[in-house]
């Protein structure tokens, strides 16, 4: 019961659809934003509130706050709701003028803000849905959606990725991954209880420095799915990595293999791996303290005490 490719673009498009649907909201804002605080009496006779110039310019003000917040945290939904609480008060300031002036402009105005508070609402459900990083997809499949900010660029993130056999370094259920050629690798992860799982992926996109994705090839004892973004951080620096994967069971086995080897809270396990990822990156090794109280050196360090036996 192999993942068709059309089910898995499916899978993984619709983070990056949601995604992009709050950055256009936010590009949206800044303009009404703009226009509102530098253009009030334009703006005013375009909505047929010409009595209220001198609110407009508040009005503009919030919507660059809200636009602002978006674009520079498009991961935050509370920038979203803020949006839809601003809709808000423009309906009910529209409504006002059209009591007092029943202006046709006014009409089309509110028309025009109730089908983008629908839009707001939408991108804000759907934002505060990835902000939980875990859901249930209608074929019982486990999913998780997570993001990072890594202090490496994003070519250096994509190496070392692209690699599959770097994989068990960070990844805490996988044990081993085995290269089968250029594109097909076997995985071998853990469970509780003793209980190994295998299964043979193969790369269905690789887009060297910006995004890697990956599916189970035919009769997989668990179906899985994963696709990692690289994106330049705030800035250009560093690397804003985001991860979307899917796990699925035949009829039969979900319940016990997933429960198994992911237990009540994967997106808390991706999180950790994401965590691991990103030490084992930018310092060269991943922090414990097991067994070392004053825990283990830096790389740097030992680099340094290798040259320096003294």
């Amino acid at each position: 019961m192999a993942i068709a490719a059309q089910d898995y673009r499916a899978k993984v498009a619709g983070p990056h659809a949601a995604a992009d649907l709050g950055i256009a909201l936010g590009w949206l804002s800044v303009g009404i934003g703009l226009a509102e605080f530098l253009m009030p009496r334009t703006v005013a006779r375009a909505t047929g509130t010409d009595e209220h110039t001198h609110m407009l310019r508040a009005f503009g003000l919030r919507e660059l706050a809200s636009g602002t917040g978006i674009l520079l945290r498009p991961h935050k939904p509370g920038w979203l709701w803020s949006r839809v609480a601003g809709d808000v008060l423009d309906l009910g300031f529209l409504a006002f003028s059209r009591k007092r002036g029943h202006d046709r402009r006014a009409v089309l105005a509110s028309a025009l803000v109730a089908g983008v508070t629908t839009l707001d609402l939408l991108a804000a459900l759907n934002n505060q849905q990835l902000a939980h990083g875990r859901q249930r997809t209608e074929s019982g499949a486990i999913r998780v959606r997570r993001s990072l900010n890594i202090n490496r660029s994003p070519q250096a993130c994509y190496r070392f990725w692209r690699d599959f056999e770097n994989f068990p370094s960070f990844m805490q259920h996988v044990d081993e991954v085995s290269l089968l050629d250029a594109t097909r690798s076997r995985w071998r992860v853990h469970a509780p209880f003793g209980h190994p799982v295998e299964w043979n992926t193969e790369i269905v996109s690789d887009v060297p420095s910006q995004q890697l994705s990956w599916r189970t090839l035919p009769d997989a004892e668990i179906e899985h799915a994963g696709v990692v973004r690289f994106a330049p951080g705030i800035g250009g620096r560093g690397t804003r990595i985001e991860i979307d994967l899917s796990y699925l069971a035949p009829p039969g086995k979900t319940g016990a293999l997933l429960e198994k080897l992911f237990g009540e809270d994967p997106s808390e396990q991706v999180d950790q791996d994401l965590r691991r990822f990103k030490q084992l990156i930018e310092a060269g090794e991943i922090a414990t303290t097991t067994g070392q109280p004053t825990g283990r050196r830096s790389l740097r360090e030992r680099l340094l005490h290798r040259g320096n036996p003294g």
